[in-house]
C-alpha cells in the first residue's frame, strides 16, 4: 500500500491519504488500469541531453550465435550445426544462411561477437545482461538492480506527453518474470515498463491467434472519457484535503502519475501511436503478421511518436533439443521483422535517432549435444562464455563486426566485452552520464554501472 504507518496504525492524515489513494485507483480501474499502471505511465519530467530512443529486441531463453551472427562454417560438423553461412552486403561479414533478409542490411548493423559473462543460469544471466550487474540467480530470483530501460526512463525521461517513456510489447519480461529484470527495482514502480497487454503475452513466432488491441484502447470511447473526466473533477476536489500535511510527497507524486495516466488515455497522440490500423497492409506484410512482426512495427511507431525505450519480447530461444526444427520456425520470422525495421528506419530517416539492440541472456554451447531426455535430437545448451549482440542505428558506426571468437566459437579471442560495455554504449548514445549515481532502498548511492565503457569502435 502507499500509506505510511506508525506502530501498525495509520495516523489521521495518513487515513486521508489512504482513502484518497483508493478513490484514485478506483477511478483508473474503470478504464482497466491498476495502481502499478497508473504509476508507470508517467512521462517523466527529467532533463535530457538528446532526443534519441531505444528499441530492445529481447530474445528470451538465449539465442544461438552459430545459427545467427557468428557462424563457423569451417568448424567440425558437431560445432558447425545444420546450416552454412552467406555473404552480406558488407564485404567480409557473413551471417548464417538462415538470415538472408538481414544480410542485405548488414551495413546498418554492428555485430558484437565477443560479449561474454560467466554464467549459464537463466536468471543470473538475464539480470546481468539487462542491468549490467551480477545479482539475481535461480536460487534467489529477486531483482537486485534496475534495468537499463528503467534507468533510461528515470535519467532521460519522457519525450512527449501522453506517451509512456518505457513500454513493454506486448509485455516486458525475462525468464517468465514480469517485468522481471526489465523492472525498476529500487528506482520504484514509477520506472517499471508500461505493460501493453499482460493478458496476451509471451507469444511464440508461430502464434496464430489474432492479436488483440491494447486493453486501454478498448476502454476509451466518448462515454468512458466523459465518465473519467467527471471522476477527475471529483478527485480535484479531494486534492485540497490536508495537502499541507503531506510531508512525504506522496500526494504530489500521485497527482503527477494520475495526470500522466489521464493524458495517455485521452490523448489522441497516444491512441494513434498504438493504433496499428494506421499502417498500410504492405508495411504490415513487410514486417510479418505474427506477433513478432506486429510488435516490432508497433515499436517503430512508438519511438516515432515519443517513446524513449521500447522492449519487443521475442521468446522461446532455449533450444536444448531439436535446434534445426526450432530455428526453422523462429529464424525466418525474426529475420523478416528485423530486416523490415532496418529498412523502415532508413526510409524514415531514423537511423541517427533510434538505437536498435538485439540480445538475449546468453549464447548456446559450441558443441551440439545429443538432445535431452525424451527428445534425443541435437540441440545446444546454455553458454555465457560467448554470445553475439547486435546494435543498429543510434548514430553508431555500423557495417562492422566488433570482436571475434575462436574457430569453434568457444570464447572471445579479440575484444572480449562485458554486459556492462553493452549497456554503457546504450547510455552513451542517449547522452546519459556514466558517472551517474542512483540511490538504493536504504538511500545509499549506487553507480549506474560498476564497470564498462562505451564500445569505442561504435562511437561516431
Amino acid at each position: 500500500m502507499l500509506t505510511m504507518t506508525n506502530g501498525g496504525r495509520p495516523r489521521k492524515n495518513e487515513r486521508h491519504l489512504a482513502r484518497r489513494s483508493a478513490i484514485k485507483v478506483g477511478a483508473l480501474g474503470a478504464f482497466g488500469f491498476s495502481l502499478a499502471d497508473m504509476v508507470n505511465l508517467q512521462a517523466n519530467q527529467k532533463s535530457r541531453t538528446n532526443d534519441k530512443s531505444v528499441i530492445l529486441i529481447w530474445l528470451d531463453g538465449g539465442p544461438t550465435q552459430f545459427e545467427t551472427y557468428d557462424p563457423k562454417p569451417n568448424a567440425p560438423s558437431e560445432y558447425r550445426g545444420p546450416w552454412g553461412d552467406i555473404k552480406t552486403n558488407v564485404p567480409g561479414i557473413r551471417f548464417s544462411e538462415m538470415l538472408p533478409l538481414q544480410a542485405k542490411h548488414a551495413d546498418k548493423m554492428a555485430v558484437i561477437r565477443s560479449v561474454h559473462h560467466s554464467t549459464g543460469d537463466h536468471f543470473a544471466a538475464a539480470h546481468w545482461m539487462l542491468t549490467g550487474k551480477f545479482g539475481s540467480t535461480s536460487a534467489d530470483k529477486a531483482q537486485k538492480s534496475p534495468s537499463v530501460g528503467s534507468c533510461v526512463a528515470k535519467l532521460a525521461g519522457g519525450r512527449v506527453k501522453g506517451i509512456p517513456s518505457y513500454i513493454g510489447l506486448p509485455a516486458a519480461e525475462s525468464v517468465y518474470l514480469y517485468p522481471g529484470y526489465q523492472g525498476a527495482a529500487y528506482l520504484g514502480a514509477g520506472y517499471n515498463p508500461f505493460q501493453l497487454n499482460l493478458k496476451q503475452k509471451y507469444l511464440s513466432s508461430n502464434y496464430k491467434t489474432a492479436i488483440k488491441p491494447p486493453p486501454f484502447l478498448e476502454s476509451i470511447d466518448d462515454k468512458l472519457a466523459k465518465r473519467f473526466t467527471e471522476r477527475d473533477q471529483l478527485l480535484r476536489g479531494i486534492d485540497g484535503i490536508n495537502r499541507q500535511m503531506d510531508q512525504s510527497g506522496l500526494m504530489e507524486a500521485m497527482d503527477k502519475n494520475q495526470q500522466s495516466a489521464m493524458e495517455m488515455m485521452l490523448s489522441s497522440n497516444s491512441r494513434e501511436a498504438f493504433d496499428m490500423n494506421k499502417e498500410s497492409d504492405a508495411t504490415r506484410d513487410r514486417y510479418g503478421r505474427g506477433p513478432w512482426g506486429h510488435y516490432t512495427l508497433m515499436a517503430r511507431r512508438l519511438v516515432e511518436n515519443g517513446a524513449r525505450f521500447v522492449t519487443v519480447d521475442m521468446p522461446h530461444w532455449d533450444t536444448h533439443s531439436k535446434i534445426k526444427s526450432a530455428m526453422e520456425t523462429r529464424l525466418p520470422v525474426f529475420d523478416q521483422a528485423v530486416a523490415a525495421l532496418l529498412q523502415d528506419m532508413e526510409e524514415r530517416s531514423l537511423m541517427d535517432d533510434v538505437l536498435v539492440v538485439i540480445m538475449g541472456e546468453f549464447g548456446r554451447t559450441p558443441k551440439l549435444n545429443s538432445g535431452q531426455p525424451g527428445i534425443p535430437v541435437p540441440g545446444r545448451d546454455h553458454w555465457g562464455k560467448s554470445m553475439s549482440v547486435v546494435m543498429a542505428g543510434g548514430g553508431l558506426n555500423c557495417g562492422q563486426v566488433v570482436g571475434a571468437t575462436n574457430s569453434k566459437g568457444e570464447h572471445p579471442v579479440d575484444r572480449a566485452l562485458s554486459p556492462s560495455d553493452v549497456l554503457a554504449t546504450i547510455y552513451h548514445v542517449l547522452g546519459i552520464d556514466l558517472n551517474t549515481m542512483l540511490h538504493d532502498y536504504s538511500g545509499r548511492p549506487v553507480p549506474i554501472l560498476d564497470s564498462g565503457k562505451p564500445i569505442r569502435e561504435l562511437i561516431a
